[in-house]
């Protein structure tokens, strides 16, 4: 199916007074004149949100001000589109002259009126759902770019897919995925930069080479492709940078077998004048540095930033946040381009506030290291040298003992957008802390369905064991108002949870984001006062958008519960469904219906073996637990946590797990990986778990 349908009939303004209606030739000329100069220009007043992060420098700081400190509190709903999802929602919406792109989980696109809300056509790139398990983090997508009146969509199953604006049919697609026996998928947002669509890919986990690509814009044939890590020595590098990097690893280990890792699965700014594109690279796979370069050497260009020509895709210079990375500390955060003032001088800088806990401030002419310091706490290094170079903990790479590594490989902060603010001069950070304990697995194989190797049997390749020991830290959430020049923070607002959603700011005065506790919040940028609230029915992990239409200003923000965290735990009584929400001053719509799941009985009564229990351990740790979370333990995200099932969900698990009943919600079938007995195994650590941990 190439769209769903089309539906550009009269559409009516919430009141209903009156009525309004978009065709075709409407939407034609808001769109076809959107290309790079459009996004340049929309910088300097930022009435439409044409780029991911609003411009190509990321900042997610919007000019417009008519929603300020003063009336902020006076926001009301102006209308929510329920967009029938049930997984996680992370996209940013692009909006162009009243006209919305926003994409739902399994990748599909919804265009909307966006004073209205009322649905213009929907695009399902019919991602299949088998493919669900291909990836480590949900089946999310982080929305759209808009270039010459045609939608750009990555879709999950790696496919980047190109559609009319205008009508939503589909004008081409073409496979991102050089090789279909791997585990690539797309989660995040394409930028288009001079008529070529770049896009990223995930799946580091699973055991692949990270890459990021070009295509015409209009033919979605492949003009470039750089690598970050470097492949099969016995054949020619593709370039000097793969050339250079094979230095910094160790080939002893068949270090290509497992791919490498660094994908370049989200993060990428632009700087015009310089023409400089810049792209955040991916953990190792496996992660475990120890299995994949067992000589050490830095990895490069794991965990890293890039600068490109984004016409050509050649390299021009990195600066490598985790030297030989081996806790999953990705640099594929959010990337942001500013110029600041520091010791006297104009810098042109970029920031970043990667996983590893650390905020840097990079030259991005050059890539030199200008600073670093931690903006959670940190225990793997203790700072950085004059170099840029980590300064390493004792322990911190241990071979044999579990290390609480600290900010785990949830990241302090992930890939929740940050933003900037000109005026305030500060970054505004979704932090967090979620507690791990990590040791090396010595069971682990390439590939290899292992009892025990954490999510072996879908194809992760980690090389690590989780929690062999509690870990000691406590979870936490926050929002950080950092000082990039002083390197230092300003205000913090505390949240009941981790995975709070992205930030905008605003010349308003007004920082805006979305909580784990699904609620919509309004700050004061210079103090961290909360100015306004209100309940959006989820969990949200997706970052705000503001513009402007006909002189009025609105805020969107799209909801659904999800993500690699998300999918095990939940800090509201509601998961979904997924819904955009806009709000304006004096907004009156009424809120739609919430949906209530509440945390169930512990499942009881399943007959089982006992001595099954700890096989079963084995065999769920390397198959299910970071869908599934523990039993009874985790309180189940996005995904349903099993020791609070109904009885029949184990009694009938054969249907699911083996024979794929619910594969068209993402549950794959475990057929060709797990027996009846071993299923059997499962049930009795499920059930046993249970019991175990029933108040008595």
């Amino acid at each position: 199916m190439k769209h769903m349908y089309l539906a550009l009939s009269t559409l009516l303004i919430a009141g209903g007074v009156s009525a309004q209606t978009i065709t075709e030739d409407d939407i034609r000329q808001a769109t076809r004149g959107i290309d790079t100069q459009a996004i340049i220009a929309n910088a300097g007043e930022t009435r439409n949100w044409l780029n991911y992060g609003l411009d190509y420098a990321e900042t997610r700081h919007s000019k417009l001000d008519s929603i300020d400190t003063s009336n902020v509190s006076e926001l009301g709903l102006a209308w929510s589109h329920d967009m029938q999802s049930r997984r996680g929602v992370e996209a940013t919406p692009i909006v162009v002259d009243g006209i919305m792109y926003v994409t739902a989980s399994w990748s599909v696109v919804h265009a909307l009126d966006a004073v209205t809300g009322e649905e213009l056509w929907v695009y399902d790139p019919e991602v299949p759902r088998e493919y669900a398990h291909k990836g480590c983090c949900d089946v999310v997508n982080r929305g759209v770019a808009l270039y010459e009146g045609a939608v750009f969509v990555g879709a999950y199953d790696g496919m980047l897919h190109a559609i009319d604006a205008a009508t939503g049919e589909r004008l081409w697609v073409t496979d991102t995925i050089e090789n279909r026996e791997m585990s690539y998928t797309i989660t995040g947002a394409p930028r288009v930069i001079d008529g070529r669509v770049i896009i990223g890919n995930g799946g580091a986990e699973f055991g692949v080479r990270g890459y990021v690509s070009a295509y015409d814009a209009t033919s979605g044939e492949m003009d470039w492709r750089w690598y970050v890590v470097p492949g099969d020595p016995a054949k020619p590098y593709e370039d000097a940078s793969m050339e250079a990097a094979a230095e910094t690893w160790d080939p002893s280990a068949e270090y290509w077998k497992a791919g490498g890792g660094g994908t370049i699965w989200d993060a990428m700014a632009y700087d015009p004048d310089l023409n400089l594109l810049y792209v955040g690279t991916g953990n190792g796979s496996p992660w475990n540095r120890h299995l994949r370069s067992p000589g050490g050497g830095d990895n490069l260009y794991l965990a890293s930033i890039v600068a490109l020509d984004p016409a050509t895709g050649e390299y021009q210079w990195h600066y490598q946040n985790t030297p030989g990375d081996t806790w999953d500390y990705t640099s594929t955060q959010h990337i942001i381009l500013a110029d600041l003032t520091i010791d006297g001088a104009e810098r042109k800088v970029l920031m970043q506030a990667p996983k590893n806990g650390f905020f840097y401030v990079i030259d991005r002419t050059n890539g030199a290291f200008i600073s670093a310091e931690p903006f959670v706490e940190v225990t793997w290094a203790t700072g950085y040298d004059e170099n840029g170079r980590p300064i390493e903990a004792e322990g911190a790479r241990s071979k044999t003992e579990p290390w609480e590594t600290i900010p785990s490989a949830y990241g302090a902060h992930n890939w929740h957008p940050m933003s900037f603010n000109p005026e305030t001069g500060l970054v505004y950070i979704p932090a967090q802390g979620v507690p791990l304990v990590q040791s090396t697995d010595p069971a682990w194989e390439l590939n290899s369905h292992k009892p025990m190797s954490t999510m072996s049997g879908v194809g992760w390749n980690l090389g690590y064991l989780f929690n062999a020991v509690a870990p000691e830290a406590t979870p936490f959430g926050h929002l950080l108002a950092w000082d990039p020049v002083a390197q230092k923070e300003v205000w913090r607002a505390e949240y009941v949870s981790p995975w709070n959603g992205g930030t905008l700011t605003t010349a308003g005065g007004l920082v805006f984001q979305g909580t784990a506790d699904g609620r919509f919040m309004a700050y004061d940028a210079a103090t961290g006062e909360v100015l306004w609230q209100t309940p959006v029915g989820s969990g949200v992990v997706a970052a705000p958008a503001t513009w402007e239409h006909e002189g009025e200003q609105y805020v969107t923000i799209a909801v659904g519960w999800g993500g690699v965290y998300g999918m095990m735990q939940r800090a509201t009584d509601k998961v979904g469904p997924g819904r955009v929400y806009t709000f304006k001053v004096g907004g009156k719509s009424a809120p739609p219906d919430t949906v209530s799941t509440e945390r169930l009985e512990l499942v009881s009564g399943v007959p089982y073996d006992p001595d099954h229990v700890g096989d079963g351990l084995a065999i769920y740790v390397s198959n299910c637990l970071f869908c599934h979370g523990v039993p009874g333990v985790n309180n189940g995200g996005a995904v349903p946590n099993l020791g609070y099932s109904a009885p029949e969900v184990l009694t009938n698990a054969k249907d699911i797990v083996l024979d794929g009943a619910m594969v068209q919600g993402g549950m794959p079938a475990f057929a060709d990986k797990l027996s009846e007995d071993d299923l059997q195994k499962v049930i009795a650590f499920v059930q046993g778990t249970a019991d175990a941990i029933r108040p008595k």
